[in-house]
């Protein structure tokens, strides 16, 4: 395994290098790690697939360029989560250098032994900037771009991570649906032993 230490140190470095990283507000890796481990009964009984088709069947049943109906998931409020939010290129799935410290801080958190064993949710959310069903196809490339870093270079292990896009369905503030506060990420502890298959199935870890 590599070693993992200090990733969002790290990440710091690397962001100092790039002239064109903008100042973001700092992520406290252990607040996240307590935030994640305060974990439920309840487990999450869908994949990240069938969220995924809920949220497009909400765009068919319910029209219209702001979705009239917010898309809910009721049993994931009582799942440990915490909220980020990642800076990409505009419409694309490029994390910006401001974002690189968040991403190694979520690393941080996730490396740590209080959370080892656990699987996870990178959801992904958009403002209304744009089509309804292209937000979908673009926070789906952004949640896989943050899980493909946490795995390449923070190694994290790609078995505890799904990345899952849900666009503008879930609007965090839905009367000021082109805010900032609409564009983030989720992180979600879907419970201990928990671990992905390649087509999203659920199994235990070994």
């Amino acid at each position: 395994m590599k070693p993992h230490h200090g990733y969002a140190a790290c990440a710091l470095i690397l962001a100092s290098t790039l002239t064109a990283a903008i100042a973001q507000i700092p992520v406290n890796s252990n607040e996240m790690t307590n935030s994640l481990a305060a974990v439920s009964n309840t487990g999450l009984a869908m994949t990240g697939a069938q969220m995924r088709d809920a949220a497009m069947n909400n765009i068919r049943d319910y029209p219209g360029s702001i979705p009239p109906r917010p898309l809910s998931f009721p049993q994931m409020a009582n799942l440990a989560q915490f909220v980020v939010e990642v800076e990409f290129d505009f419409n694309s799935s490029v994390i910006k250098p401001s974002s690189y410290r968040t991403v190694g801080a979520i690393a941080d958190a996730l490396h740590n032994p209080i959370l080892l064993g656990y699987g996870f949710l990178v959801v992904g959310h958009t403002d209304s900037v744009g089509g309804r069903a292209y937000n979908m196809g673009l926070s789906q490339r952004r949640a896989e771009a943050i899980r493909t870093a946490l795995i390449d270079p923070f190694g994290v292990n790609p078995a505890v991570l799904e990345a899952v896009g849900l666009g503008e369905e879930q609007l965090r503030d839905s009367k000021h649906p082109t805010a900032a506060v609409n564009r983030r990420v989720q992180l979600i502890n879907v419970g201990k032993k928990f671990c992905f298959g390649r087509s999203g199935e659920q199994f235990l870890c070994q």
